[in-house]
């Protein structure tokens, strides 16, 4: 269940992020284990040890602009805000080939009107709407994940059963406050 976000949390939990699509009893399996590590190898320590958006990072490393497949999506208020979460795909727009999966889970309450109708219109990477809408944001890394790919990972990003791959957590400050939790993982 989502909580509200404070100025002072510096941890997204991965669990709380496979939550939103994911029973812990039963699909936490499917889609994969991890482990938190400190440091990655090359190509992947600059793909994901930065405090940046994703969006930008994967579309300069693969030289072509990147489009958003969103394959699940809910939304649900609690006493803590209005919370949207997805479960996506990044595909370059020349070649169609999956560069990121994502989960994202954000605070609807957090975002001006115009740019929450953009995100929830599903056509647009998360990292693209908020700087094309100039929104002030931070993104500070939480976490980095080595993570052997389950069967749901595995269809998602189109990779073998078993695959070891790479992502991180983050939690990204829109104006100032704490609005958006990430899981991103990067394609091989």
């Amino acid at each position: 269940m989502a909580t509200g976000l404070s100025k002072d949390d510096s941890k997204v939990k991965i669990e709380d992020l496979l939550g939103e699509f994911y029973d812990a009893d039963s699909d936490f399996q499917s889609w994969g284990s991890c482990v938190s590590v400190r440091t990655l190898d090359p190509p992947y320590d600059a793909l994901l040890n930065h405090h940046e958006h994703m969006t930008v990072t994967v579309e300069s490393h693969h030289g072509e602009k990147v489009d958003v497949v969103v394959h699940r999506h809910h939304r649900r208020r609690d006493d803590a805000g209005d919370w949207y979460a997805r479960e996506i795909t990044l595909k370059t727009q020349q070649t169609g080939r999956v560069v990121q999966y994502g989960i994202v889970r954000l605070n609807v309450d957090s975002l001006d009107k115009e740019v929450w109708q953009e995100i929830e219109s599903q056509r647009t990477p998360l990292g693209r709407v908020l700087i094309e809408h100039n929104v002030l944001r931070e993104v500070q890394l939480c976490e980095l994940w080595a993570i052997r790919a389950g069967a749901s990972l595995a269809e998602l990003l189109g990779c073998d059963v078993g695959e070891t791959v790479f992502g991180r957590t983050a939690l990204i400050y829109c104006n100032g406050v704490p609005a958006i939790e990430l899981l991103e993982v990067v394609a091989k």
